[in-house]
């Protein structure tokens, strides 16, 4: 680095800029991620300039004392191979002090993670295609609104390795223009929920937690329903052979696929109940 990088936390411009950077690398973010983004931990979203230009940018959410996770990890292209993106991956991790961190890193730079101390746990594999499923009639199933936002906040706490109340209750309620949510109660008891946003291309259906195939099954109808013949993705753990079986079914074929790595303890977390995760950028 031949001049120093300046690294500071970002502005909602500045992640509206990250964001850009991000469809740029095909990642494809929500059109209304910002708000509850930087509701997951405003201070862990940081930006590295450049007499004053942004040139890089990195996210390290801190979910909990012993918990945070690294996304958002762009270097822009014309700066690449300077060091500027191993500063800030310093500062970032830095920033962590002694939690457990998770990432989701392609499979290319796995190795590159794993010199910096993390191990790989499994494999995310983002599914894709047109959305043909029918809504279901099934009166078990309801919009999710701010009512039983409470009890969603508890059912979601075992699919994730920290609490991550503030990102869920601007993520689920209210729903904002672009993104919808449905729950499955059964006997008053909250079995499932999911929730479906607008991207910069189609939607991604994110968190798909339930607590059977058959209850994730009629909440990916209910989620993709609202959007037929457009086109639809779904992040899928591979351990969870259920939830491919359920992208295969309605026909979304495997486009990419991360690898989710942790540095420190690795968390025990409900894979077999998760059908989709709910972003790759937060965790």
């Amino acid at each position: 680095m031949s001049t120093p990088l300046a690294i500071r936390q970002m502005t909602p411009v500045d992640l509206e800029r990250a964001l850009d950077w991000a469809a740029a690398e095909g990642w494809n973010p929500g059109v209304d991620d910002l708000k509850p983004f930087l509701a997951s931990d405003p201070e862990g979203f940081l930006v590295g300039e450049l007499q004053g230009e942004p040139v890089c940018c990195i996210s390290a959410v801190r979910y909990s004392d012993d918990y945070g996770f690294i996304g958002f990890y762009i270097c822009h292209p014309d700066h690449r191979g300077k060091g500027y993106g191993k500063a800030i991956w310093d500062h970032a991790i830095a920033h962590m002090g002694a939690r457990t961190v998770g990432l989701d890193g392609v499979p290319a730079q796995e190795e590159s993670y794993r010199s910096a101390g993390f191990a790989s746990d499994y494999r995310t594999i983002r599914h894709g295609g047109l959305a043909m499923a029918e809504p279901p009639l099934d009166p078990r199933i309801s919009m999710l609104g701010q009512g039983i936002l409470a009890s969603v906040l508890a059912y979601d706490r075992p699919f994730v390795p920290a609490g991550r109340d503030r990102f869920l209750k601007n993520w689920c309620s209210p729903m904002a223009d672009g993104r919808q949510g449905f729950i499955f109660m059964e006997d008053g008891e909250l079995r499932g929920y999911g929730v479906i946003r607008q991207c910069r291309e189609g939607f991604k259906i994110g968190p798909l937690f339930a607590d059977t195939p058959d209850i994730a099954d009629a909440l990916f109808r209910a989620l993709a329903g609202q959007v037929r013949g457009q086109f639809v993705y779904l992040d899928v753990p591979e351990p969870n052979d259920d939830a491919l079986a359920l992208a295969e079914k309605y026909e979304l074929s495997p486009e990419f696929e991360t690898v989710r790595m942790y540095k420190g303890q690795t968390p025990a977390l409900a894979l077999a109940r998760t059908y989709g995760v709910t972003t790759l950028e937060l965790g």
